[in-house]
């Protein structure tokens, strides 16, 4: 059976289904208000849903029966004193360590749970380089929207801000180096390019096999990186654009990746009208189309940072992403084929899938 957590402008659906044409709508939670994202965390089976409303503003809730209640936890918030207010959290991330979770969040800052999610401390260290690197925002906010812990090791992590590129801790978060050489923002004047932080991330991923690897989709190109982070080479020739914000990997292929490629910043729709996942299966050297079941012709969708993931790994790899035209679409078989599971919800913010 699979599970999906699918965040909309109008909440959270959970879908289960086993196949084509079994996906039903088993609950949904906080109607009227907007799920930014949602997720359930593998090792205790904890949900958590990021709320946006328009009364308490931005929440971070968990439970562990979705059909049941949901609490809010205590935080992620700025302390007193700070001149910050929250905006969004964008991501909840599991971590390395018993009851440890990340969340990051808009305006870019790292938060850290260390008793399963149900309270959270600002991290310090980053939000001084923050501070200090006069970080700017992208045309979606200046979030942290990607987080990538190290397996196994809960001192090596790295995140991603638009916009303001790459941020690696090898010591639990006490202090953070940056992971720039290679990204190159064409969005910037020629001249103004060298030493840059302005570099606007939209997403990236840890290839869990082989973790000094690293998979970013930037703004206009899609990058790997080979020395956890430290520096990057452009992968993207082989795409319809290299331009989009949807990133997944096979967590049992380092050398594989996922994108949807939209056209530039000024549309942002999928290319031409037709819908295709493009699959990498050796380290970005070429990109493979898979579009089987996907709409073909006259389907200008839009699909968001967050709305695409994954669940298993090699051929019964699960692929899930949904739309802001409020359709979700999924895979069984690694992208080779795809069908509708769901074709008419509010516009989907994220999507994230277990078994």
């Amino acid at each position: 059976m699979h599970e999906l957590l699918v965040g909309t402008k109008k909440g959270l659906f959970v879908i289960r289904g086993d196949g084509p044409g079994t996906f039903r709508i088993a609950e949904r939670a906080f109607a009227g208000n907007v799920v930014e994202f949602a997720m359930r965390d593998p090792r205790t089976g904890r949900y958590f849903a990021s709320v946006t409303s328009g009364f308490y503003g931005p929440r971070l809730m968990f439970t562990d029966n979705p059909s049941g209640e949901w609490e809010a936890a205590v935080g992620p918030v700025f302390p007193d004193g700070y001149d910050a207010t929250l905006e969004r959290i964008w991501v909840v991330m599991p971590g390395e360590a018993d009851g440890l979770l990340y969340a990051g969040v808009d305006p870019a800052a790292l938060f850290l749970s260390t008793d399963g999610g149900e309270s959270w401390a600002l991290n310090e260290a980053l939000w001084a380089h923050r501070v200090e690197g006069d970080w700017q925002p992208g045309l979606g906010g200046l979030a942290l929207h990607s987080i990538c812990p190290w397996p196994g090791d809960p001192q090596r992590l790295a995140v991603g801000v638009s916009a303001a590129g790459v941020l690696i801790s090898e010591d639990g978060g006490a202090s953070w180096d940056t992971g720039y050489t290679g990204l190159v923002p064409e969005y910037l004047p020629e001249e103004d390019r060298e030493g840059t932080n302005a570099l606007c991330v939209h997403n990236m991923h840890r290839a869990i096999a082989r973790p000094e690897r690293l998979f970013m989709q930037f703004h206009g190109s899609v990058y790997r990186s080979d020395d956890a982070g430290s520096t990057w080479l452009d992968i993207a020739a082989g795409l319809t654009s290299g331009f989009g914000f949807p990133l997944v990997v096979d967590p049992g292929d380092p050398d594989s990746a996922f994108v949807i490629p939209l056209t530039g910043a000024e549309d942002r729709v999928t290319p031409g009208g037709n819908v295709t996942v493009f699959e990498t299966r050796d380290a970005g050297g070429s990109w493979i189309p898979r579009s089987e079941g996907l709409p073909g012709h006259d389907a200008w969708l839009t699909v968001l940072r967050q709305a695409f993931g994954a669940s298993g790994e090699g051929a019964e790899l699960g692929l899930w992403f949904g739309a802001t035209s409020g359709e979700v679409f999924g895979s069984t078989d690694a992208g080779t084929s795809w069908f509708t599971v769901a074709d008419r919800l509010a516009p989907v913010t994220s999507v994230r899938a277990s078994r």
